[in-house]
């Protein structure tokens, strides 16, 4: 069975990049792309947070972009040609969700990756300092990728669930 969640982490990232695009050029570009990475994958550790659960999701699917799309105002993918969209079909719209709720409240994302302590998937603060404690230059090209009120609807979706998630009462198995 496939447990690696890289393909999901990879399309949500993307998609966020998509949905809220860097303030510019190619440094710009690869730091927001960063951020959105971190958030993501913070994110999609939370969410299927043993080998069992990334083994679900990958056999079942995550779901697709067409809600995040919806809110978003995005354009349907059948608008465009099947190779230009398949990768939305790896989105998840939690993961989505949770990583806008991450990249909007650094407090949320601490107690995030401090969550991550107790799961089967390992790294520190330092492999998300950019989504921990942003700088200007991460701050300045992630500015829409980052701004709490462009990111709500979408933040908002699944927000309950990521507090949950995060309540320290609570067992991180899903």
């Amino acid at each position: 069975m496939l447990t690696d969640l890289s393909p999901l982490i990879a399309a949500t990232a993307r998609w966020l990049t998509v949905a809220y695009p860097p303030s510019g050029g190619a440094l710009a570009s690869a730091l927001c792309e960063a951020q959105a990475r971190q958030a993501v994958t913070v994110a999609a550790w939370l969410r299927y947070p043993t080998e069992i659960d990334a083994g679900l999701v990958t056999m079942a699917g995550p779901g697709g972009t067409a809600r995040l799309d919806w809110i978003t105002g995005a354009e349907a993918a059948g608008d465009h040609a099947a190779e230009e969209w398949a990768w939305r079909t790896w989105v998840d719209e939690v993961v989505a969700s949770w990583a806008a709720a991450l990249l909007t409240d650094t407090e949320l994302a601490g107690l995030a990756v401090a969550g991550l302590a107790d799961s089967e998937h390992s790294a520190g603060p330092a492999e998300f300092r950019r989504l921990l404690t942003p700088d200007d230059a991460d701050r300045s090209a992630a500015a829409l990728l980052r701004h709490p009120d462009l990111l709500a609807p979408v933040a908002g979706l699944h927000r309950d669930q990521l507090l949950t998630r995060l309540d320290p009462g609570r067992s991180l198995a899903a």
